[in-house]
């Protein structure tokens, strides 16, 4: 199929990007265009303006800053797998953003463009609320920083307001003795998740969990985190019965889809096995 008719616009310039979305009916941002022009062709989508910010330059970088990670937005997938210090110290996202597609998508598609689509079966949103990220957004009013917890509002929905563009994407700097994994179940390389998890581990340098931050997708509307497995798990010693315990606890929210993919009752049960797998995952890194 193809897309219902829409105007086209290529700004050079932030500021002219943010004043066209902020005049332009229904405008609608493209980065990568790697989710975007899909549902645009299945009709699933049919904004009346496109906003490509493809041209826009600076928005393309990692660099480390004073107290966290800094991401530009227009950063392609391919450069947060290949970059040194992404695989040294945010591992997770090394891990997320190789499991993408194929070598052509993550050669196009951006993390800011991953993160504003919102989809909670993608990788890097749950990998990035597991990272306790948060989100740099410029508009008509000026810029602002958006927690993580309050980024994903629901399916496809970020709290970015109609005349923002998000620019930047910005990881704090992990304590010392912290590792982190991000493991997915998909029936193919490459597939949208089943379930996922991703984990940032934090122990006193032995095997005591001194905190963590636990992400699990596609079993909601929006990655969620599970809260309640923290909690447990803050304090103890990570043996393998205090894992599995955590593991096995009901995640807060959870309420995934049944599809052609996998049942609801069966979603639930892998929950307990990648949550246990990326903890032990993340342990062995730390060690």
């Amino acid at each position: 199929m193809t897309p219902k008719k829409f105007d086209y616009y290529s700004p050079t310039s932030l500021g002219e990007a943010i004043q066209l979305l902020g005049t332009k009916e229904e405008a609608k941002v493209m980065a990568g265009g790697q989710s975007l022009l899909a549902l645009m062709k299945l009709r699933l989508a049919s904004p009346k303006s496109i906003v490509d910010i493809t041209k826009l330059e600076g928005l393309s970088y990692i660099k480390e800053e004073k107290g966290y990670l800094a991401i530009g937005a227009l950063t392609i997938h391919d450069m947060i797998e290949l970059s040194p210090v992404i695989k040294e110290k945010y591992t997770l996202l090394t891990d997320a953003a190789s499991k993408i597609g194929d070598q052509q998508i993550r050669n196009r598609g951006t993390i800011g463009g991953s993160a504003c689509h919102a989809d909670p079966a993608a990788d890097l949103p749950t990998a990035l609320l597991a990272a306790d990220a948060s989100f740099v957004a410029k508009g008509l009013k000026g810029e602002r920083v958006i927690s993580s917890k309050d980024f994903f509002v629901d399916i496809f929905t970020t709290a970015l307001e109609h005349d923002e563009v998000l620019t930047e994407i910005r990881l704090p700097t992990f304590p010392s003795h912290t590792a982190s994994g991000y493991i997915k179940h998909s029936r193919r390389e490459g597939d949208f998740a089943i379930t996922s998890c991703g984990v940032v581990l934090t122990t006193d340098g032995g095997s005591t969990c001194k905190d963590v931050r636990i992400a699990l997708g596609s079993i909601a509307s929006t990655p969620l985190r599970f809260t309640n497995a923290e909690n447990f798990l803050k304090g103890k010693k990570l043996d393998d019965k205090t894992i599995i315990e955590a593991s096995n606890l009901k995640p807060e929210g959870a309420d995934p889809p049944s599809d052609m993919h996998g049942s609801k009752e069966y979603r639930m049960e892998m929950i307990k096995v990648f949550t246990k797998r990326s903890l032990k995952l993340a342990l062995g890194r730390v060690r």
